[in-house]
């Protein structure tokens, strides 16, 4: 039976290797994410797979908060790692946490911080439609310790330049594409861990 172009692409998909543009043409994104978006940021901060040790079981995803990386472990010793921007000194957050909740092109409603720092965001107060312009990005996971939502997030971001610094408000942003990538790839009840 021979292969075809579909299936061919498929397998791609699914290994991760696919381009991203195609892959998010394909999956009727309604806004677009280019593939280019991965060149906005230093080599070491885009995503790759990579050998990386931890006690950490598979598919659980680790946050290095010190280095601004996420990992996705995977089996036999391997990771896939991602870099991302991360809350400033004042604002980090480290513990564990589990995926409680999961939304593609989210909706923002600012937290009180936000409010503080910035009081012109209240326009936004009733929440801000997903888009390219919405800080939550193309997706978001939502983190929860027990039942209580500790209001920090692993989202997309609409400022590719501050993937690889500590500039958020306590949330893990990372490149649109690279949460669109993650996020096909984890589940309600994935464990997270965030070190440094």
């Amino acid at each position: 039976m021979p292969i075809t172009r579909r299936a061919l692409l498929a397998s791609a998909i699914y290994a991760g290797v696919a381009p991203v543009s195609r892959v998010l043409a394909q999956s009727g994104e309604p806004f677009p994410v280019p593939e280019s978006e991965a060149k906005k940021v230093p080599y070491k901060f885009q995503r790759r797979e990579m050998a990386y040790k931890t006690q950490e079981p598979p598919g659980t995803i680790v946050v290095d908060a010190k280095r601004c990386f996420l990992y996705h472990v995977s089996e036999s010793g391997q990771a896939m790692r991602y870099g991302v921007s991360v809350g400033k000194a004042s604002k980090a957050w480290r513990g564990e946490a589990v995926i409680k909740r999961m939304a593609k092109w989210p909706v923002w409603v600012p937290a009180p911080y936000h409010l503080e720092e910035i009081p012109s965001l209240a326009k936004h107060i009733n929440g801000m439609p997903g888009g390219l312009d919405n800080p939550m990005g193309a997706r978001a996971l939502y983190l929860y310790q027990g039942e209580v939502d500790t209001i920090n997030r692993i989202h997309g971001s609409a400022k590719p330049s501050e993937i690889g610094s500590k500039k958020t408000a306590g949330c893990i942003a990372m490149l649109n594409i690279d949460i669109i990538h993650l996020y096909e790839r984890v589940a309600l009840g994935t464990r997270v861990v965030v070190i440094g």
